[in-house]
């Protein structure tokens, strides 16, 4: 007999009924029961976990089916066993690795937004073969592992080999009385994948369409005629090679021809596919398509500049294969595309080298070319005689190796621009393209980043959303505004308990992850000190290590002192290429290795470096988080959403004034997070007068001891001299100024500890975290690139299920355009 679920598996249900749209968990049974079998039936006789997650996954697949084709048809018309272990079933999932760091997690919350929203929107992307590596510690240094996440076959897509189309590279341009052709290119044939998101509680199901290279049959067949089966056979490999592996670069620009290819890839794959839609339903009596309305029909954001040569491709389609003359197709291109810049490193800014691009793509480097003039000529009648404006805004830079500055193209080839935070936007404007934005300032905007509150409440933490849920209603799941009304309940004894309960209860959870995976045996009642991100300089992960050598030593020097317990828990991945990322991840690892094993020490004090840092491991760690580390230098981090995520959870901030923690201030009230440190216009006075870390280092004790200890060898015994590449950075070449913030921080971290010794207080500023978060729904972001940049109104008209007639969903489309 099946045992009775608990509050958090019936909020779990509700949330799998809602997305995937059954009524009954039986029809899910039924569904189960029956892939489960052919498995058996095909394969083998007894049934292992596996066997029960692809079984669950073509269930749920299976009802989404219906929706999915439904919503595509409604987008057209306008124009074997009971009590299965659901986490058991859900940790046999591979995480699909396809995007680095934030941008491409913010990617997957944005599409699932639009489907909630009832948008007609499609995402892009490449089907890597290899996702981002997976992270080992070995003697407490990273080393990477392939992410062969595909090893088991992916139960989610469908691949749509009718829908294969061609992409090309190399060649030449002949100029002919028709125009211009690109010749003798080699082909690469892009393949979909097809992946279903489904709305929230809407029967939206839309499109996520995945390319993967294939080389066309014919592929150096003149090879093979003269024998060489072998390197035919091998060339075939390089072709496919496009879409093997994501390069695992986060903020830092990296110019290998393999790099070019896979972003021209998507975009030439992407183009073909949306014309084809658009085709569809345009063609004239005469067979010719009228491209007049296409920016009324189709709005294609690029997600920072990877994307940024569907710019001169659309350019080609129009001018090259349909005939548009070039001013008809510029009007056209920048009225479809938009821009969004997620940095502001200049490290991280994308600069072909014009060399790789006259060999791979000539033709469109003759459209940037032709782009460019007439941008530059545009210029100069504003700014007569003014050749230095001509340098700093060209979209070639000619400064030593000719390079084409991609974001300088996105700007110009867009009819909007965006930053993902107010601080961040403001930066791009005055700063980073002061120029372009002083010539154009109507198109610059801002959208604040979000995350789906489905994912990253529902989904991740039930206990704190059924507990929302009893005292609000469950509306807030699609307005997260309504999260506002948690005000009235911040001096409710009873909701401030049960909200500790719910913090308390994920924390015991993860201590035992903890223990099992690594063998530290963590006390649930310490403080839970969180920083969780990609490894950078500018992140700050060394600021951290810091405090925590600080407290290590005050511990060391008054072991009978009152202290408040705290786990530090730190992860994040580092390019693999990235000398200095790696050599922070040793100093913690170091660090730790020390502090965990002091018997002076004892459990008043644990560090943990997280291993392989991924999506479902955040979701582990978020719930359970007390304190969450945004500690970014000021001026840095465009966005970031992790603070968010943080926030909705029930975390408190300690963080600088650094891209949406200046909003969450804003929301919340900054005395409801613990904010530090320099301020944008302090960082830019410091550079104006010159950073001198000496200076620190010699006035603050503290950071002096700390300091001593990493270069003496204190942390690395076997090697005294094994950090001093960091330790020359910190003092001689910190562009992100540690020690300027060193001293703010460590008295910010005391105010935390006091705090923390009243949980009701704690609580209560808790509470009034939650309730602020309503901002950062990525449902709120996606409604106002929707209403300000697309041209395009959400809707919460509900697409009728596929067992209602087709006229159903005829009525409501036109019950859609009638709004």
């Amino acid at each position: 007999m099946a045992k009775p679920l608990t509050d958090q598996e019936k909020r779990k249900q509700i949330s799998i009924r809602g997305i995937v749209g059954v009524e009954n968990v039986a029809e899910l049974k039924k569904g189960f029961n029956r892939h489960l079998h052919f498995t058996l039936v095909k394969d083998r006789n007894i049934a292992n976990p596996r066997d029960y997650y692809f079984a669950l996954a073509h269930t749920v697949r299976d009802h989404l089916v219906g929706r999915w084709i439904r919503t595509q048809q409604f987008y057209y018309e306008t124009d074997p066993k009971l009590g299965l272990d659901m986490e058991e079933l859900e940790e046999m999932e591979e995480d699909a690795g396809l995007g680095n760091g934030g941008l491409g997690r913010l990617a997957a919350c944005f599409l699932d937004s639009m489907a909630t929203l009832g948008l007609a929107a499609y995402g892009y992307g490449i089907r890597y073969e290899y996702g981002i590596f997976n992270q080992k510690i070995r003697d407490g240094w990273q080393v990477e592992e392939a992410d062969d996440w595909l090893r088991h076959g992916n139960p989610w897509e469908k691949a749509r080999p009718e829908y294969m189309l061609p992409v090309h590279f190399y060649g030449r341009v002949e100029e002919t009385r028709e125009g211009s052709k690109w010749v003798n290119t080699q082909v690469v044939l892009a393949m979909p994948y097809d992946t279903p998101i489904p709305g929230y509680m809407n029967n939206t199901v839309n499109t996520m369409r995945l390319w993967s290279a294939r080389a066309p049959n014919d592929f150096n067949l003149k090879d093979f005629n003269v024998g060489d089966y072998i390197q035919a056979v091998l060339d075939r490999n390089l072709a496919e090679n496009i879409s093997r592996v994501l390069y695992p670069n986060d903020n830092f620009f990296e110019g290998k021809e393999l790099r070019l290819k896979q972003e021209y890839f998507v975009v030439a794959a992407t183009l073909q596919d949306v014309i084809r839609r658009f085709k569809t339903t345009k063609k004239h009596g005469s067979g010719r398509t009228s491209f007049e309305s296409f920016p009324e029909k189709v709005a294609i954001q690029l997600n920072d500049t990877h994307p940024a040569m569907a710019i001169p491709e659309l350019m080609r389609i129009f001018v090259d294969i349909e005939k548009l003359d070039w001013d008809t197709a510029w009007d056209l291109t920048r009225r479809t595309f938009a821009y969004t810049n997620h940095t502001v490193l200049p490290e991280a800014l994308e600069r072909w080298p014009v060399e790789l691009l006259e060999t791979l793509l000539p033709r469109h480097l003759q459209i940037i070319y032709q782009i460019n003039q007439a941008h530059l000529d545009r210029i100069a009648a504003f700014f007569p005689n003014d050749v230095n404006k001509l340098r700093k805004m060209s979209l070639i830079e000619e400064d030593g190796c000719k390079r084409v500055n991609m974001a300088h193209l996105c700007i110009v080839g867009s009819h909007a621009v965006n930053g993902v935070a107010e601080i961040h936007s403001n930066i791009i404007k005055t700063q980073v393209f002061k120029d372009f934005s002083e010539l154009e300032p109507k198109k610059f905007q801002n959208k604040t980043n979000g995350i789906t509150p489905r994912r990253w409440l529902l989904l991740c933490n039930p206990g704190l959303a059924e507990l929302i849920a009893e005292v609000i209603g469950e509306d807030y799941v699609k307005d997260l505004s309504q999260l506002q009304k948690l005000v009235d309940f911040v001096d409710d004894a009873a909701f401030i308990c049960d909200v500790s309960k719910v913090k308390q209860d994920n924390k015991v959870k993860f201590a035992q992850y903890l223990e099992k995976e690594y063998r530290v045996k963590i006390n649930p009642s310490s403080m839970f000190d969180v920083h969780v991100k990609r490894i950078h300089e500018y992140k700050r992960q060394v600021l951290n290590c810091l405090h925590i050598i600080t407290m290590y030593n005050r511990i060391r020097k008054n072991p009978t002192a009152p202290f408040v317990p705290r786990t530090v828990i730190i992860g994040g991945k580092a390019a693999p290429g990235y000398h200095m990322a790696k050599m922070i991840i040793k100093l913690i690892t170091s660090v730790a290795d020390v502090v965990n094993n002091d018997p002076v020490v004892g459990n008043k004090l644990k560090v943990i470096f997280l291993e392989n840092y991924r999506v479902s491991l955040a979701e582990k760690v978020i719930p359970a988080t007390d304190l969450s580390e945004q500690i970014s230098t000021a001026g840095t981090e465009a966005s970031g959403t992790g603070n968010m995520k943080f926030m909705l959870n029930g975390a408190l901030t300690i963080g600088t004034m650094d891209g949406a923690n200046v909003e969450m201030a804003e929301e919340a009230g900054e005395e409801n997070l613990f904010i530090f440190g320099m301020r944008v216009e302090d960082v830019a006075q410091i550079d104006k007068n010159g950073y001198d870390a000496m200076v620190y280092y010699q006035n603050i004790p503290e950071l002096k001891q700390v300091m001593d200890q990493i270069t003496s060898g204190f942390f690395s015994p076997k090697n005294p001299d094994l950090f001093k590449d960091l330790t020359n950075m910190l003092f001689k070449h910190d562009r992100f100024k540690v020690f300027a913030d060193f001293e703010a921080y460590i008295k910010c971290q005391e105010k935390v500890s006091q705090l923390y010794q009243n949980p009701k207080e704690w609580t209560k500023m808790v509470i009034k975290n939650i309730a602020a978060t309503g901002k950062f729904s990525s449902d709120r972001t996606i409604t106002e690139y929707a209403t300000e940049v697309w041209g395009v109104e959400p809707t919460d008209l509900k697409i009728p299920p596929p067992n209602e007639p087709r006229e159903a969903i005829e009525e409501t489309a036109r019950a859609l355009k009638k709004l």
